[in-house]
């Protein structure tokens, strides 16, 4: 398996699971550029803590800041019913894996991501994980 995204593999718009799991997929190479064709231009992006972004760089941006490296591993991938190929909201559920800054590794670092699909294009997506708590515990300041 190659980290490079093949354009001959389309994504179907009436997929939008495939969207996700695609966009994800080709974030986490990183290559915030490429992720770019799965973005309606219009985007809006909110972090852990609120923080809002509108592109992919931008979250590549942070990640760069937060860890020395981090990708994800999706456990499942969740359409929620009700949706129509005019707009679809998708849930991807996992884990995060990398390291710190310091090169400390980690693994199994819980994450939700909420996207908002619309027309074939992500047009929102929450990030929620437990780094912030797995950073309080090793500054000694969770309680358990």
């Amino acid at each position: 398996m190659t980290d490079t995204p093949d354009p001959c593999i389309p994504v179907e718009p009436s997929d939008p699971a495939g969207i996700v799991d695609e966009y994800l997929r080709i974030l986490m190479i990183p290559d915030p550029k490429g992720a770019m064709r799965f973005v309606a231009p219009d985007l809006r992006i909110r972090f852990t803590g609120g923080r809002a972004m509108s592109a992919p760089a931008e979250c590549a941006a942070f990640n760069a800041r937060r860890y020395a490296w981090v990708k994800k591993r999706v456990d499942r991938t969740e359409v929620v019913a009700g949706g129509s190929p005019q707009e679809t909201v998708v849930y991807s559920l996992g884990t995060l894996h990398g390291a710190w800054p310091d090169g400390t590794p980690f693994e199994g670092n819980r994450y939700v991501d909420r996207y908002v699909v619309r027309d074939g294009l992500i047009t929102q997506m929450d990030v929620w994980n437990d780094s912030a708590e797995w950073l309080l515990s090793r500054a000694g300041l969770a309680q358990d």
